[in-house]
């Protein structure tokens, strides 16, 4: 959150309070308190993987991406994540929403306004 630019309204204060409490150190600690009881009462863990992060580890590490994803799930199942999720998809409807709105608004630019211009963005949060 500390990055956010509140650029459209998003989040409400109380999904901006759950996000804030996803962070290093609850994740670690959740792992820890996982480790430490029985099976019943473990929290599930899940992780989302934007789509850009992939190709910068596959970039570091010297991988191809589908590469990177599988070890980067591994790692993360290894360290006690129950789901690991890719997100790519549902940037790919991000993208079609955006067209799509884009679109509908330039045929509009002659009879409203504010039609034009329209921001859009690929926030991976």
């Amino acid at each position: 959150l500390s990055d956010c630019l509140a650029c459209d309204s998003c989040m409400t204060l109380e999904e901006g309070a759950r996000v804030f409490q996803q962070n290093q150190k609850e994740f670690f600690r959740v792992l820890n308190l996982n480790k430490k009881c029985d099976t019943s009462k473990h929290k599930v863990l899940a992780v989302s993987i934007c789509p850009q992060s992939l190709p910068y580890f596959a970039a570091k590490f010297n991988l191809s991406v589908n590469e990177a994803a599988k070890r980067l799930c591994g790692f993360l199942k290894s360290l006690g994540v129950h789901y690991v999720f890719d997100t790519t998809i549902a940037a790919d409807f991000s993208i079609l929403e955006s067209q799509r709105e884009f679109v509908q608004r330039y045929q509009r630019r002659n009879q409203e306004e504010h039609a034009l211009p329209m921001f859009a963005s690929a926030c991976p949060g």
